[in-house]
């Protein structure tokens, strides 16, 4: 256990130490200021996809039964539910959160471990929710786009949650070491093997596939923290402080209490397009911790 825990804060110290590096890099796009340096590491990750993942991932899906798949992907889905139980009750979302535990609970015994998703017949909606969300919910700002080396895209207040999401991945104290070590492996590839399709299809559609997955991972983001835009933070428009001088032809005899009435429900609402700028736009300092 403590060498786990040293082993950690290493990760962590390394990790805050390429932030600080990170913000001595910042260029002009206020949702990408490293792009510089994510793009090296999409470069890196792309490498590494392409000459061992993706082959891995085609290979598995070639050979392996369906069933071995979906039974794999159920075992680390229903692991994951255990986490996504937590992340939801911290988020104030009692319903869906005890509904992961049952979940949990009951595909972990009548569906013999996590291989049968029994509990998705039985009426219960899965859920995917990680601290990141929880922070976000929380109104933490995301900060600046990063791309993580080996892990994808992500930001800087997800980066910083990164290390309670390892801490909350139940297969990550599986003994021994060797049994947890090929488990994780398997999740990889099999979560590859999921986004076969999606990546040939990205591969014919994206100009600029780095773009692409960029602004279409801070999108998902947005909408998974928000998912009804209703609670996504808003700052006043230059129309909120011009509305009420735009009517200089109003007649004295008219209504004094007509025209904020009129103001009021003429104002535009903020579109799902600048949420997204919004949220992302956090301060650089914000980053102080990694993995």
């Amino acid at each position: 256990m403590t060498h786990r825990t040293s082993k950690h804060l290493r990760n962590a110290a390394l990790a805050l130490g390429v932030t600080v590096l990170l913000a001595g890099c910042a260029g002009p796009n206020p949702r990408d200021p490293y792009e510089g340096f994510n793009r090296a590491m999409f470069s890196f990750n792309d490498t590494v996809d392409t000459y061992a993942l993706k082959p891995a991932a085609t290979a598995y899906r070639n050979v392996l039964p369906n069933f071995v798949q979906t039974g794999v992907n159920n075992f680390f889905g229903n692991l994951a539910d255990a986490w996504t139980g937590v992340n939801n009750l911290l988020q104030g979302h009692g319903e869906a959160g005890m509904s992961d535990v049952t979940r949990f609970a009951l595909n972990s015994t009548l569906g013999i471990v996590g291989l049968f998703d029994i509990a998705s017949e039985a009426g219960l909606q899965k859920h995917k929710e990680d601290f990141g969300q929880t922070l976000g919910t929380w109104g933490v700002p995301s900060g600046p786009y990063l791309m993580l080396p080996l892990l994808g895209p992500s930001t800087v207040r997800d980066t910083v949650a990164l290390p309670l999401d390892i801490k909350g991945d139940i297969w990550g104290y599986k003994e021994p070491v060797y049994i947890r070590n090929t488990g994780t492996a398997l999740r990889a590839v099999d979560q590859r093997a999921n986004l076969l399709n999606a990546t040939s299809l990205l591969e014919d559609a994206a100009l600029d596939r780095y773009e692409f997955i960029r602004d279409g991972f801070l999108q998902r983001r947005e909408s998974q923290i928000h998912p009804d835009g209703d609670d996504a933070p808003r700052k006043p428009s230059k129309d909120d402080s011009a509305e009420p001088e735009a009517k200089p032809e109003a007649k004295p005899e008219a209504k004094p209490e007509a025209k904020p009435v009129a103001a009021a429900q003429s104002s535009t609402p903020v579109s799902s397009e600048s949420a997204p700028k919004e949220l992302n736009s956090g301060a650089p300092a914000a980053a102080t911790v990694s993995q």
